[in-house]
């Protein structure tokens, strides 16, 4: 990043402080690839008013990406990505006894025109992967950072391949 460049923002914002714990990966993974990310509790139905100003003065505030956590109705997300027009991301969170399935369907099942781009159930990592992979068409050193990081993702896969068939030889 050159000086005086701002550091890419985004937005994490959660249906219940509940949710935290299996958001930290998410943070730390934004965190190592430079993003600024800030955590909020805002819920589509308790907090209505709250999520409509949110999302209104999203990129006002500076934010270039907004990743919305929300398990059981999960209407956070599609919430959100209807008062903006930057991107969204679903990240259903296992909640209920369907286990994210529900948080999942209502993420990926926006009617057209409002899409909300969705991870896996509990993806944290992966959406902040994608986040980064986003902000990567703005912020060049971000692409680097992420071809190093599959880099790295790489050279782990081959070392594992290589214990497992010296394990499997040994047998």
């Amino acid at each position: 990043m050159k000086w005086g460049e701002m550091m890419p923002k985004v937005a994490l914002v959660m249906g219940s402080d509940s949710d935290f714990p299996q958001l930290e990966a998410c943070v730390k993974t934004l965190k190592q690839f430079g993003v600024e990310v800030d955590a909020r509790v805002i819920s589509a139905h308790r907090t209505p008013d709250e999520a409509h100003a949110f999302a209104v003065g999203a990129a006002d505030a500076g934010y270039e990406v907004i990743l919305a956590a929300a398990g059981k109705a999960a209407h956070l997300a599609g919430v959100l990505a209807a008062f903006t027009v930057m991107p969204v991301i679903g990240i259903p969170m296992p909640a209920t006894q369907l286990d994210g399935m529900d948080a999942l369907l209502s993420m990926v099942q926006m009617p057209p025109g409002i899409p909300v781009a969705t991870v896996t159930i509990g993806g944290a990592v992966n959406a902040a992967l994608l986040a980064v992979q986003i902000l990567s068409v703005k912020h060049a050193d971000l692409r680097q950072k992420l071809i190093d990081h599959r880099a790295v993702m790489r050279t782990g896969v081959i070392e594992k391949d290589k214990q497992v068939a010296q394990r499997a030889a040994a047998l």
